[in-house]
């Protein structure tokens, strides 16, 4: 599946939610899934990314925090090297795997995330991470990989943020026209 490498960074970018619109009546509450060392730890174990039983402290969560940040910037501006400049503070280097041939691997200091950064760099210098996207909806702002045959896709789901999106904006037109009238 296209994009399946970077199903987790997607996952880890929408740890926060900032989704603020009423969807079948219910209305979507903020939340930030990464609000302790012990919250930060759940998710990277239930993601198989961190060994039962380890225990993460405030730096470690301030680190995960500061990546999340930077790469969902770096998606709101739509820009491979703000990505880049997101992933500074986390050493890449190349180091042979068993086959002998050489793969990017990062050491993060903070167990688990390296994965993430590992994805990112190799999507970013592939090309793939063009694909993720945030939802252009401001009252949104989802992750998702874009499948749409261009990549040109703005909406996370185009029958909620879409839809909402482009009914606004035939209202607004109606609404003008028969101003002008």
């Amino acid at each position: 599946m296209p994009g399946a490498d970077l199903t987790l960074v997607e996952q880890f970018l929408n740890t926060l939610d900032t989704r603020t619109f009423t969807w079948h009546g219910r209305k979507q509450v903020p939340t930030d899934q990464l609000t302790s060392p012990e919250a930060l730890a759940t998710w990277l174990h239930d993601h198989d990314l961190l060994p039962e039983n380890h225990h993460l402290g405030p730096s470690d969560l301030t680190t995960a925090l500061t990546l999340r940040t930077a790469l969902r910037a770096a998606l709101a501006d739509s820009d491979d090297t703000k990505a880049v400049q997101a992933l500074a503070n986390f050493p890449l280097h190349l180091t042979p795997d068993p086959d002998g041939h050489l793969r990017l691997t990062a050491t993060s200091e903070v167990p688990g995330l390296d994965v993430i950064v590992e994805t990112v760099a190799t999507s970013v210098a592939g090309s793939g991470w063009h694909r993720l996207k945030l939802c252009s909806s401001p009252e949104c702002r989802w992750a998702f990989y874009d499948t749409s045959r261009n990549g040109g896709g703005r909406w996370c789901r185009m029958v909620a943020c879409g839809n909402r999106t482009k009914t606004r904006a035939y209202r607004a037109r109606t609404n003008a026209d028969q101003d002008a009238s």
